[in-house]
């Protein structure tokens, strides 16, 4: 049995985490998307006097996040 060299070994490391990557990236990308849609439906319902731990219920979008968003 061969031992791997230093540079076989990180390049096993780097193809493992290729794929994982790339599937985190995508899913920032797409809570981006979403936060981008939830902010201004979060700031009405703040207007409309709507709980922020009504809010965090139904978004998952955390109680500080929600205060930040509605003070910009």
């Amino acid at each position: 049995m061969t031992q791997k060299t230093p540079a076989q070994l990180r390049a096993d490391a780097e193809a493992a985490l290729t794929a994982p990557g790339q599937k985190r990236i995508k899913l920032l990308a797409q809570l981006d998307e979403a936060d981008a849609e939830l902010k201004p439906l979060i700031r009405a319902a703040r207007k409309m006097e709507l709980p922020i731990r009504r809010i965090t219920e139904l978004t998952g979008v955390a109680p500080n996040t929600v205060r930040a968003w509605t003070t910009d």
